[in-house]
């Protein structure tokens, strides 16, 4: 099932987005898509609403240096074990939502990924049982002030600016995220380009290492970790990032005034 989030003339709902005779169409979802859905009755052309980030997490937990061309690019070794931040639900954007430059970073570098949506309340989750805790997989940029990075040695304020974190442009519930190319464009010019099977740390190894730390809930969202080709955007540019069986999120880049 594709799962989606919009903004309609009748509020805001989530949504099922199916194909109809060769259009995308929204069913409206009861209350939330978690477990088994129900629907209202209500359905819109998918081209007459306007998608919004597929969902509202409490908490965004990231993965640092899961490629080991970026660690490489980075200029240190990979991580034996996963490396966890967090960026602020605040940070969270739609598909189309302009990625607004601070005025206090030089440097604002966009990071394509691969982003796993929680379906259920969980804690201590195995590997192996990983899948039983996951709604589905959706498309993610870990936007970072790289100057900002470097200066204060964590990464809070370089991560967790407004508009840091799209996600878009819907949830696929059936994606196989074992093996899917992932790539990053810049105004059309291919900047990042990988697979997710180069992940050090694959993702029923990332969902057990974050739930030994924290209770994971439902549309809570776990980064995956970019690649190599992570580079600075300006404003005037576009970037898109697409993971191949999900789709396609892009958006414009602009400073803030």
């Amino acid at each position: 099932m594709r799962l989606g989030r919009i903004a309609s003339p009748d509020g805001v709902a989530f949504v099922s987005i199916e194909e109809s005779g060769g259009s995308s169409i929204a069913k409206e979802i009861a209350e939330h898509p978690f477990g088994t859905p129900t629907f209202t009755g209500r359905s819109w052309p998918l081209a007459d609403v306007r998608l919004l980030a597929p969902i509202l997490a409490s908490k965004v937990i990231c993965v640092g240096k899961n490629y080991a061309a970026h660690a490489a690019e980075m200029g240190s070794e990979a991580p034996e074990s996963p490396v966890i931040f967090l960026k602020p639900n605040t940070s969270i954007v739609g598909p189309e939502v302009p990625i607004v430059r601070p005025p206090s970073s030089e440097r604002v570098d966009f990071e394509g990924e691969l982003a796993v949506v929680i379906g259920r309340p969980c804690k201590d989750v195995k590997a192996a049982d990983a899948a039983s805790a996951i709604l589905g997989y959706t498309v993610a940029n870990d936007v970072t002030a790289r100057d900002q990075q470097k200066i204060d040695g964590q990464w809070t304020r370089a991560k967790g600016y407004d508009t840091f974190c799209p996600l878009g442009p819907w949830i696929e519930t059936t994606f196989d995220p074992s093996d899917a190319a992932i790539t990053t464009e810049l105004d059309g010019e291919v900047r990042q380009r990988s697979r997710t099977s180069l992940m050090l740390h694959d993702v029923g190894a990332l969902v057990e290492w974050v739930s030994r730390v924290m209770t994971l809930l439902p549309g809570d969202v776990i980064l995956t970790g970019t690649p190599e080709g992570i580079g600075p955007m300006v404003a005037g540019q576009r970037v898109s990032v697409t993971v191949e069986g999900i789709g396609t999120l892009s958006n414009p880049v602009v400073d803030k005034p």
